[in-house]
Parts: structure tokens; sequence; C-alpha cells
């Protein structure tokens, strides 16, 4: 995954922007490995400070991980109104999962290559694909937004029965009386309902890939820049400047994507 010697910008884009793909090209091999391992990561880190936790003074690890926690809470507390013994949990995976995989974009680009070179030789690498910010491949965030949809529709029937859901897709936002008003608003009302629910995971999910995706393309732009002597420096220091500045982006975006999700679950959750 190094820089192609001879191939210019283009195809050392190009390289960096294909996909390690399984199964006839359906399954991105690389968005899944990483996503699951950084999971992974995170149920482990959060389960062992919460083994070690005491009740005196904390560590510093302790005392960050509850700081998560309250943050978390908090947020979820002030938007959803009914029990949050599954929303509190769910927000803070959200929270930390998206943050852990978006937070891949900080690495340096060519990092897997060097590795493979090492390992493998440069050829291999040369014909090894690994994009490691799964957040930047939209299977990975549809995938996310799709979930929360599935809880939505969950969390609506839920709240307001199954009748009481199927009723307020023909009745809803556009309120009729008698029988022939409301057999006339029936399906529009009914389009506007669906477009409403599908808008929603559509959204959240564009709204993560689309961020991820431009702060990636800016990194391979800087690595270009970067790749003679004579602009090295100036790359190093725009590099620089964009990851600083992309730290903010990563932490923003996974606070949008939990927050909308605790949104959209409320909203599903207040019987009309």
């Amino acid at each position: 995954m190094a820089a192609e010697s001879g191939g210019g910008l283009t195809e050392y884009i190009q390289h960096h922007l294909k996909h390690n793909m399984v199964a006839d090209g359906t399954v991105h091999l690389d968005s899944w490995a990483t996503a699951l391992g950084l999971g992974l990561l995170f149920c482990f880190w959060f389960w062992s400070m919460a083994r070690k936790a005491t009740a005196g003074v904390p560590s510093k690890g302790q005392a960050f991980v509850e700081m998560v926690i309250e943050f978390v809470d908090g947020q979820v507390k002030d938007v959803f109104h009914g029990s949050r013994t599954f929303i509190a949990p769910f927000a803070l995976t959200i929270f930390m999962w998206v943050f852990f995989m978006n937070a891949m974009d900080l690495l340096p680009l060519d990092l897997i290559g060097l590795l493979v070179t090492l390992i493998a030789g440069e050829e291999t690498a040369h014909n090894t694909y690994w994009r490691i910010v799964p957040t930047a491949d939209p299977n990975t965030t549809f995938a996310m937004s799709t979930v929360v949809f599935i809880m939505t529709i969950f969390y609506s029937i839920k709240a307001k029965g199954g009748w009481g859901f199927t009723k307020e897709l023909f009745t809803a936002p556009f309120h009729a009386h008698g029988v022939g008003a409301k057999a006339a608003l029936a399906l529009p009302n009914f389009a506007l309902n669906v477009v409403e629910y599908l808008s929603k995971p559509v959204s959240l999910a564009m709204r993560l890939f689309g961020n991820m995706y431009g702060g990636e393309l800016v990194f391979m732009l800087i690595a270009g820049l970067a790749a003679s002597w004579v602009t090295f420096f100036p790359g190093v220091l725009f590099n620089a400047a964009w990851a600083i500045f992309h730290i903010l982006i990563i932490l923003l975006q996974a606070f949008i994507f939990m927050v909308l999700s605790v949104v959209y679950l409320a909203m599903a959750h207040e019987a009309h």
C-alpha cells in the first residue's frame, strides 16, 4: 500500500481507495475486520476499567471512563425521557465505537503498506488493499443507521401499539374529520411518513460517511503533496494542521451520530 513509484497521484489515491473485498465484492473485509477489532477493543477497555473500579480515589483511566459515561448519560437524559437502562449503554457504544473508527483516519496513510512491505515485500504490498477507516465506507455507516432505523420502528410499536403505529402512518401529519376526508389523505400521509422514516437512516449514514470520506481524501492529497523532497516539509506542515483540525471532526461526527440516534428513538418512544 505504499505510494506508487510510477503511477502518480491519481493511481496512488485509487490504490488507497480500493477495499479488500471477499464474496465477489459484496463484503468489504477491511471495514468489517477493523470495525470488529475496534468494537472488541472498546468493550475490553471499559470492561477492564469497570473490573478494577474502586470506591475511593479513582485512577486516571477510571476517572476518564466515568467522565465519558456521565457525559453520554447526561445527553441521553436530556433527550430521552423514558427508561435509560438500554438506551444509555446503546448511546455510549455508538459514541465510543464511532469515535474509535473515525480516529483511524489519524494513522499514517501508508502504515499498513509499510508493515506489509517489511513482512512480505514490496510486490505483496503493491497488491494489498486495506482501507483503515471503516466509517469512510458507506457499508459501515448504513449498517449502523439501519440498526437505529429498526430500533426506531420497534420503539414506535412499543409506545403506540401495532394498531396505533399503523393508524398514525395513515392519519398524520394531516388530520381530517369524516371518512371521505380521511380516506383522501391516507395515501399522502403514508407517503410522507415513509419518506420521513427512510430519510432518517439515509441522512444519518451519509453525514458520517461524507465527512470521513472527505477527510480521508484530504489526507491522501496531502500525502501526494509530500511525495517529493521539494514539497516534503510543506506537506508535513499541512498534514499536521489538518490532523489537528480533523480531531474536532472525529469527535463531532461521533457525537452527532450518537445524539441523532437518541433523538430518533426518543421521537419514536413518545406516544401521540
